[in-house]
């Protein structure tokens, strides 16, 4: 695509009649990472949910591939790995839970194909859960489920990757595993949008913060734009600050 891959203009979103998101405006390139981050309770979780249509917006577009949210038929590209593992599949085989990121490509009532079942060994490979394969998913460690919902979205083979927390929970290593995931499909061209509370292993991947308070955008930029703004940051070389407590606790203009 020549244009963005993900466009949201002037969205606001309320829930239970309070303001939750206040006129976002935020896009996403081909091929780019653009790390949403806040405090808790700033928005970010509610505004990837409404860019998906799992959240309604009562003011604002939002534009996928080109296409208003409301027309877009090519669901398949776009992988999303919710914050806590879904409690419907909390019986099925890890397999299952994977191969279930294939159906949006798959001819409904036929049997996959081998491109199908490739494309789940290739996941389960990729977060290192091959030999859980057969496991349910309950019996997994809350880290090893939240892989294998990262599993279940690199099936599709996605174009936009959105993640909400993905390394909550999840070890070191698997940290530094998804991170070398992400830059791989990254370079291929892959759109990655992911909630973060701490930047950790993903920081050298992600080419813009968006950062979020009370609802409202108050930084969209390079990472490293927060500590030469915020000097009590102290740049984006420390990993678990991925915001400055102006950004986070400050007041907001009305």
């Amino acid at each position: 695509m020549s244009g963005p891959v993900l466009l949201a203009t002037n969205v606001s979103v309320e829930l239970g009649g309070l303001p939750v998101l206040r006129g976002i405006t935020v896009s996403v390139a081909p091929g780019e990472v653009v790390a949403l981050l806040g405090g808790n309770g700033s928005g970010k979780s509610t505004l990837v949910r409404s860019l998906l249509g799992l959240v309604p917006a009562q003011r604002g577009t939002i534009e996928v591939f080109g296409r208003p949210l409301a027309r877009l038929r090519s669901w398949a590209r776009i992988g999303y790995v919710p914050q806590h593992s879904p409690v419907g599949h909390s019986g099925a085989k890890v397999k299952e839970v994977v191969a279930s990121g294939r159906l949006a490509r798959r001819t409904p009532f036929r049997p996959p194909r081998s491109s199908d079942r490739s494309a789940v060994a290739r996941a389960l490979v990729a977060v290192d859960l091959t030999d859980r394969a057969d496991h349910r998913l309950s019996e997994l460690s809350g880290g090893q489920q939240q892989r294998a919902l990262i599993a279940r979205a690199l099936a599709g083979e996605p174009d936009l990757l959105v993640l909400d927390e993905p390394t909550a929970g999840v070890d070191l290593a698997h940290q530094q595993v998804l991170a070398e995931l992400l830059g791989s499909l990254v370079e291929a061209g892959t759109a990655v949008v992911v909630v973060l509370h701490e930047v950790g292993t993903l920081a050298a991947l992600i080419d813009r913060a968006v950062v979020l308070r009370e609802g409202r955008i108050v930084h969209d930029g390079e990472l490293g734009a927060l500590g030469q703004a915020h000097p009590h940051a102290g740049g984006h070389e420390h990993e678990n600050m991925p915001t400055t407590p102006e950004l986070v606790r400050g007041p907001v203009e009305r």
